[in-house]
C-alpha cells in the first residue's frame, strides 16, 4: 500500500510520500535509544511542562488538523475537530496525574517485617522506546491515548502510522517538537507495514502497542512473542447494544443511531449487533430506522453532515460483501444497503433483521454503517447472543432494572459494559478488550504502567 494521501470522498491522491529507507530508520532507532537515557531521568513536572504546551498547540491547531484528518480519513470534520479537543484533553489529564498514578508503592508493614527488610517500594521505571503501530480511523486519538501516558512514564515513542493518513503522522512528531520535548523522544517512521518486523526485532525497541485488524495483532504479537517483548493490543469489535423491556426506548433508539454511525461506521467501540428484548424490538427498530435513514449523507466538510465515506474503496467493498452475503442467507434489509451513485466511497445507513449464525457478518465485524438487529426472547438470550462473538471489546445494555444490571456485569464478555448510554473512553478509565478484541489496558494508571519496569526496591537492615 502507498503511503500516501487519498482523499474518500472524491478518491484523488492529494500527496505521496517515499518510504524510509534502512539508513534513515537506523538513524531514528539510534536517537530514540540515547534520547531515552536522558529524557527517563527528567522530573514528571518538565515532562508534564512539556505535555500541556503541546496541549496548547493541539488547541490552537484544531481547525487545521481536523480538516487535515477529514480529507485523510473521511470523517465528519465536526468530529475530527472534537477528537481533536480530545486529544488535548487527554494530555492534560495525564499531565496532571502522572506522578500520582507512578508514585512509589509502600507495602504493608507487616509483610515488610517479614520479609527481613527495613523497608521496600515498588517504583514504576520506564522501559524505552515504544514501538506504537497505529489505525488510519481515530489518526490522532489512537496515537495521543499511547504517546500521553508513555512520555509522561519516561517511555520515547516510534510511530507507525496507517499509510493512508502521512499528514497526520506528520503532524504529530512535529506537535512533541514544537512543544519543545527534546529530539527523539516521539518520532514518525514513514514506513510501509513490512517494515514492522525488522523494527521490531531490534532490541533497542523494548515494546510494541498495536491498535488495528486482528491479522496485523497476529503478526505483532508472533514477533513480540519471540522477542520476549511487552505488548498490547487493541483489535478488533462487534460490539452488542442489547435494549430490555425497562429501557427508554426512545432514548435508547437515538443513542443507538449515533453509536453506530459514529465516525462513519468505523470504530472498534461502536455498537455493531442491536440485541433487543421481544416485548420492545418492533418499537426500538421502527424508531432505530427511521433514525439511520434520516441521516444525511455527504462532504464531509459539510458542517452539517453526520455520515461522510469510508476511508478507502476496499473497505466499501469488503462491507458490501457483509451485506450482500447477509442478503444471500436471507436478511432482511430495513433500510440502506445499496451505494450511492456518486464518486467516492460512501455507503448508506444500513440495518439488516433476520442474522443467522451462518452469515458471516454475525461473526466478523462489520466496519461501515451497518447494523445488524436481533430478537430475544429474554435475558438469558440476549446474553447468549451478546456473547456469541470472537471479540469482546465494550458492550451496551438498556435496562433500569438493577438485578438485570448485576446478571450483565457478570455475564457479558467485554471490556467494558456501558448501562444506559454510549460506549466511550475517557483517559481516567481503562480501556480494552477480551478475546480477539486484545489483551493490555490503555488509558488510566493501567494503561500508564503498561510500559513500566514494576521494580521491587527492598533495603536490608
Amino acid at each position: 500500500m502507498p503511503i500516501a494521501t487519498v482523499n474518500p470522498a472524491n478518491g484523488e491522491t492529494l500527496k505521496t510520500y517515499e518510504a524510509m529507507g534502512e539508513e534513515e530508520i537506523e538513524r531514528r532507532l539510534q536517537l530514540a535509544e540515547a534520547t531515552f537515557r536522558t529524557y527517563r531521568t527528567t522530573a514528571f513536572d518538565e515532562r508534564a511542562r512539556l505535555l500541556n504546551k503541546a496541549a496548547g498547540l493541539l488547541d490552537e491547531d484544531q481547525q487545521e488538523i481536523g480538516r487535515v484528518m477529514t480529507t485523510e480519513m473521511g470523517k465528519p470534520v465536526k468530529q475530527a475537530r472534537a477528537e481533536a479537543a480530545k486529544c488535548a484533553k487527554a494530555m492534560r489529564w495525564y499531565a496532571e496525574h502522572a506522578a500520582e498514578l507512578l508514585a512509589d508503592e509502600e507495602p504493608a508493614e507487616s509483610d515488610v517485617k517479614d520479609s527481613g527488610a527495613t523497608r521496600v517500594r515498588v517504583r514504576y521505571r520506564p522501559l524505552g522506546p515504544v514501538l506504537a503501530v497505529m489505525p488510519w480511523n481515530f489518526p490522532l486519538w489512537q496515537v495521543i491515548r499511547f504517546a500521553a501516558p508513555a512520555l509522561m512514564a519516561g517511555n520515547v515513542g516510534l510511530l507507525k502510522h496507517a499509510s493512508n493518513v502521512p499528514q497526520t503522522a506528520l503532524y504529530l512528531e512535529d506537535l512533541f517538537h514544537r512543544a519543545g520535548f527534546p529530539e527523539g523522544c516521539f518520532q514518525t517512521l514513514l514506513v510501509g507495514s513490512g517494515a514492522v518486523d525488522d523494527i521490531l526485532r531490534d532490541e533497542r525497541v523494548r515494546a510494541a502497542t498495536l491498535t488495528g485488524s486482528e491479522p496485523a495483532g497476529r503478526a505483532v504479537a508472533s514477533t513480540a512473542g519471540e522477542m520476549i517483548k511487552k505488548t498490547v493490543l487493541e483489535l478488533g469489535g462487534s460490539d452488542p447494544f442489547v435494549v430490555m423491556p425497562s429501557a427508554d426506548i426512545d432514548r435508547a433508539a437515538r443513542v443507538a443511531v449515533t453509536a453506530r454511525v459514529q465516525n462513519n461506521g468505523q470504530s472498534c467501540i461502536a455498537a455493531k449487533r442491536f440485541i433487543v428484548h421481544t416485548d420492545v424490538h418492533d418499537a426500538f427498530a421502527e424508531r432505530f430506522v427511521e433514525g439511520m435513514r434520516a441521516l444525511k449523507v455527504g462532504d464531509p466538510m459539510q458542517e452539517d453532515t453526520e455520515v461522510g465515506p469510508l476511508s478507502s474503496e476496499r473497505g466499501r467493498s469488503d462491507l458490501e460483501e457483509l451485506v450482500d452475503d447477509a442478503r444471500r442467507g436471507g436478511a432482511s434489509v430495513l433500510c440502506g444497503g445499496a451505494r450511492p451513485d456518486w464518486p467516492g466511497w460512501y455507503y448508506p445507513p444500513t440495518v439488516l433483521a433476520g442474522i443467522t449464525r451462518e452469515m458471516r457478518i454475525h461473526r466478523e465485524e462489520a466496519f461501515g454503517p451497518v447494523a445488524t438487529l436481533y430478537r430475544a426472547g429474554d435475558l438469558d438470550e440476549a446474553v447468549l447472543i451478546a456473547n456469541d462473538s470472537p471479540f469482546g471489546l465494550s458492550s451496551n445494555v438498556w435496562t433500569r432494572d438493577e438485578k438485570e444490571v448485576d446478571r450483565f456485569v457478570r455475564d457479558i464478555e467485554a471490556g467494558s459494559v456501558f448501562f444506559n448510554g454510549m460506549t466511550a473512553s475517557h483517559p481516567a478509565f481503562p480501556f480494552g478488550g477480551v478475546k480477539r478484541s486484545g489483551y493490555g489496558r490503555e488509558l488510566s494508571g493501567h494503561g500508564i504502567r503498561e510500559f513500566c519496569n514494576i521494580t521491587t526496591v527492598w533495603h536490608g537492615a
